[in-house]
């Protein structure tokens, strides 16, 4: 078993990689459904209440793992049948009220949701309750708590509700995609699709055609994954899979760097364009803000962008942290460049569906970034390279960032922007806390991910951004 944060993510993973091993062999319509039981082979589980519902579940898991609901647009699906074991969201009386005779949550109460039984002890209508949580703030014993479940806490854009069947359901209107409800969901009943199948049928059609080569494009913060083995064995499986090559996102990161100071100079003040979640919420729910987020695409489609008109029978695929950037790539800004987008989750069971043990093989280099351009990955690295790019071109603005760490954060510093009074001329927003480092699609969460990035760009061959884009005419 390779390291993962939670089992959740190995059962995740467990599914990808049984999927991604029998589209390898061309077996996988026919045995589609004996995958769950070779997933869960007993008679009973350890799950669910029986093995026969864990395979149902698992037999979802599967249709996502193969892209999913065709029907939804959202990357980011509920598997309903998983989604049963939370108790029901909102706000409860709990063991501790005392049964007082101040009766200060029923005063409070606007709507009448508040009695009490003959013991004095009070009780909450649902079909009443607007969850306004006037009754917890003024009840004495705090005996009112709001029991909220995990994906709502960590939905901060409130794109998650409770429907009728008491299973979680997204907005499709507020969603961003970041994925922070599939990384806390602690049933995995909330999940990104894949597009793993895609990935493999383009590397199957590149064997039978040398003239059709499937570029990896790996995001800078593949420093800090696959902990077990060195980041050139890392690079090397994945031309053992077959990729034709691998290219640094870090590049791409540098190109947008250089544009994107001369922008932010030209036009006095700009909000990033690298992270597609903070992107989207600003077109969810600061519309009027988005003349000042940057022209320029992210660093994934700027660089796939490049490689498509460098090598015409090229395709393009993104690895990296975020559930987001598969919402990206189907932008029609970004659909020519990036054909298909896999997470680091992904990653690791399409080497175990090969039965790639990376840890064999020898280290290969990938070094076409700067510094800068690897630090994107952490919060506070596009700023510094906006920075860089400013002094480099000799353009003479001070960049005063604000810098965004968490979609909390964007909401604070685009909310002072809309009133204008935000003291800064440049907004970092990253949708992920610390980052792309913090990403949904991670193999390993935690702070030393950022030690592990700097690290990285330290060991960059390109000291500047200039020197890594200098192939640019």
């Amino acid at each position: 078993m390779r390291k993962f944060d939670t089992k959740v993510q190995y059962l995740k993973y467990k599914v990808l990689r049984e999927v991604a091993n029998r589209a390898w062999n061309d077996t996988l319509l026919p045995t589609l459904f004996d995958i769950p039981k070779a997933i869960v082979p007993g008679k009973t589980s350890t799950m669910r209440c029986c093995v026969y519902k864990e395979r149902a579940i698992l037999g979802e898991r599967v249709k996502i793992a193969m892209g999913g609901n065709k029907e939804n647009p959202n990357v980011i699906e509920v598997i309903d049948i998983a989604c049963d074991e939370c108790p029901a969201a909102g706000y409860e009386v709990t063991d501790s009220c005392r049964g007082c005779l101040a009766h200060r949550c029923e005063d409070v109460c606007k709507r009448g949701a508040i009695s009490f039984d003959h013991n004095h002890v009070a009780h909450i209508d649902k079909s009443k309750c607007v969850e306004c949580g006037q009754c917890a703030k003024v009840c004495p014993y705090s005996a009112i708590i709001n029991r909220k479940r995990p994906c709502q806490i960590a939905c901060k854009v409130k794109a998650i509700s409770i429907n009728e069947e008491n299973a979680a359901a997204i907005d499709n209107n507020k969603c961003i995609q970041c994925g922070a409800c599939v990384y806390q969901c602690p049933f995995g009943a909330i999940t990104d699709k894949s597009y793993i199948l895609n990935v493999i049928d383009m590397i199957k059609k590149s064997e039978n055609n040398q003239k059709y080569k499937v570029y990896a494009v790996v995001a800078p913060s593949i420093s800090s994954q696959f902990n077990y083995a060195k980041l050139g064995q890392v690079i090397s499986g994945l031309k053992e899979l077959g990729f034709f090559t691998v290219v640094e996102a870090a590049l791409g990161a540098d190109m947008v760097a250089m544009a994107e100071s001369k922008e932010l100079s030209e036009k006095g003040f700009l909000t990033s364009s690298c992270c597609p979640a903070f992107v989207q919420y600003i077109k969810s729910s600061f519309p009027a803000l988005l003349p000042f987020v940057s022209h320029n695409l992210s660093p994934m489609a700027t660089l796939a962008k490049y490689i498509k008109e460098t090598d015409g029978n090229a395709k393009v695929v993104f690895i990296g942290p975020c559930t987001a950037k598969k919402a990206e790539a189907q932008l029609d800004s970004v659909k020519p460049y990036v054909d298909s987008v896999l997470t680091f989750e992904e990653l690791q069971a399409l080497y175990d569906s090969k039965d790639i043990d990376i840890t064999t093989l020898p280290e290969d280099v990938l070094d076409n970034a700067s510094y800068y351009g690897r630090i994107f990955a952490r919060s506070g690295g596009l700023s510094d390279a906006v920075a860089q790019g400013l002094k480099e071109q000799n353009i003479d603005f001070t960049v005063k960032p604000a810098v965004c760490d968490g979609i909390e954060a964007c909401k604070v510093a685009l909310l002072k922007k809309s009133k204008n009074v935000l003291d800064a001329n440049f907004i970092e927003g990253m949708a992920c806390i610390g980052g792309c480092i913090g990403g949904a699609g991670c193999l390993t969460h935690g702070e030393k991910n950022k030690a592990e990035v700097d690290k990285y760009g330290k060991e960059a061959y390109e000291k500047t951004i200039g020197d890594a884009v200098s192939f640019i005419k």
